[in-house]
């Protein structure tokens, strides 16, 4: 047997421990094998579904994800629920946030030029579109190259135009952003998700920060475009054509009629994501799917979609609700005015909508009623639920002069209070009337008026003694006495 050398050791001892070196840096894919990504589809779909434990909830659809969520992009309120908030990686999904900064914070014909970390910080066999150092494109157009052709160096650059320094300390705003948009599980380290053991979120923050994203109309416009168009220019050399992914879009196997915007993102350790809006009836609603094998991604998340179509409905508060009303405040409040009609200074909000599944009455539906408000222009805030899931909730308004409330269905009091009775019932609120305040106000300046004019009289007034009858009598007579006329003497004759 030949001897082996001790150099021969040395570079085996290399070949094996330099690859893993390599492997075990931040940002390579190994790290991301931390977080418990489920390859088996079988295994995935025995995750339970939360939302099938509410009693009277329309029955779920199966969905092979290992994390889902359908969320009314209004309210708020979580139609659809599967380990929501389990931590997994977001991959190109995180430049929903990126490109929401941006247009929150730039102008869009602002010029963002490619810089050297942007370009080389890119791994060649990553996303991208082929930008050079040195190259400048607008605002607009980097948006374009980020959410249509998933660009990672567009998201290099578009990140450090916005912090105005490097990319890295762009993550400071994406995480404070985050938590200003209600993430709770989230932590990001790069803005265009390339795999990193920091950088991480959940569905439930996806659909979070969708909510934001997909309030925006460009942001939505752009989201929902399949083909980017780089014309060539001078800071821009190259005519750069690109096409999206995303089978959503019109002609494509998955295409969805109702669809506002949606954006994918894939690693191999974060498997396949998709985070998506869609609009009908006035409902608009925000689908996430982590973790998937293509193209089961697009197929759910057109079932997540038609269930919450298909099962949920808006309800108009102010035109529903009867639990709360104004009919008993008394005198401080009437059937007319000096005007002609009542004005109270309260409205419930005419807009605001709760999503009700159809498989259940208003009747069932439990609200509660909140006095801490942050809005000046509101006085309270009634929220409902059902099976202490939150439906939605509504405002109600101090009504301002330029607009025109009815509180036909509002009121603050409740009169079936499903409180705690050991639980100190919030204060009332007072509706005025005008034409009963003038009232009482002219009452007590009566009254006012009667007690000065009482009071006059009897400081005024004498009543008789026999002291005074005497005096008055004697006055009386000296008076008289004065009043006579002289006698007349008898004048001289006159010759």
């Amino acid at each position: 047997m030949p001897k082996l050398s001790s150099s021969f050791f040395r570079e085996l001892a290399l070949f094996i421990i330099l690859p893993l070196f390599f492997a075990l840096l931040p940002g390579n894919t190994l790290w991301a094998d931390a977080l418990p990504v489920m390859d088996d589809v079988e295994e995935r779909l025995q995750i339970p579904v939360q939302t099938d434990t509410v009693p009277n909830w329309p029955p779920a659809p199966q969905i092979s994800a290992q994390s889902a969520i359908l969320m009314d992009a209004d309210s708020g309120a979580i139609l659809y629920e599967k380990n929501i908030h389990e931590q997994l990686y977001p991959a190109s999904t995180t430049k929903l946030l990126t490109c929401l900064i941006a247009v929150e914070n730039c102008s869009l014909d602002e010029v963002v030029t490619l810089s050297h970390d942007a370009v080389f910080d890119t791994p060649r066999d990553s996303s991208h579109i082929a930008l050079d150092e040195g190259e400048a494109i607008t605002l607009e157009q980097c948006l374009n190259a980020v959410l249509i052709a998933s660009a990672n160096e567009a998201a290099f650059a578009l990140a450090e135009h916005v912090s105005g320094t490097s990319w890295e300390d762009f993550t400071d705003l994406m995480n404070e952003r985050a938590r200003e948009l209600g993430c709770v599980d989230s932590h990001f380290a790069n803005p265009n998700g390339l795999p990193d053991e920091n950088h991480y979120t959940s569905a439930y923050d996806l659909a979070m920060i969708g909510r934001a994203f997909f309030a925006n109309e460009l942001l939505c416009k752009i989201s929902s475009t399949e083909k980017l168009d780089l014309p060539a220019t001078a800071t821009q050399p190259d005519h750069i054509i690109a096409y999206s992914k995303n089978q959503l879009f019109p002609g494509k196997p998955y295409a969805y009629e109702y669809l506002v915007g949606s954006k994918t993102g894939y690693t191999t350790a974060a498997g396949n994501i998709l985070v998506s809006c869609a609009q009908k009836d006035g409902m608009k609603l925000v689908a996430v799917v982590m973790v998937e094998d293509s193209p089961a991604q697009f197929a759910d998340t057109v079932s997540l979609f038609n269930y919450g179509f298909h099962n949920f409905e808006r309800v108009n508060i102010a035109e529903t609700e009867t639990r709360y009303n104004i009919d008993n405040a008394g005198f401080f409040y009437s059937d007319n005015d000096i005007f002609g009609s009542s004005r109270p200074i309260l409205s419930l909000n005419r807009q605001d909508c709760i999503i009700m599944p159809k498989t259940i009455s208003f009747e069932d539906v439990e609200s509660s009623i909140s006095y801490d408000t942050d809005n000046e222009r509101e006085a309270a805030l009634i929220t409902y639920t059902y099976r202490d899931r939150f439906l939605g909730s509504v405002s109600v308004d101090f009504a301002g002069q330029e607009e025109d409330y009815s509180f036909e269905s509002g009121a603050m009091q409740p009169l079936d209070s499903q409180s705690d009775p050991d639980t100190p019932a919030p204060p009332r609120t007072i509706f005025i009337n005008v034409v009963t305040v003038i009232l009482w106000v002219l009452g007590i300046a009566g009254a006012c008026i009667a007690v000065i004019f009482l009071r006059a009289f009897f400081v005024n007034y004498h009543f008789n003694t026999p002291e005074r009858s005497n005096r008055r009598s004697w006055q009386r007579s000296r008076r008289k006495k004065r009043r006579r006329k002289p006698p007349r003497r008898p004048g001289r004759l006159k010759f």
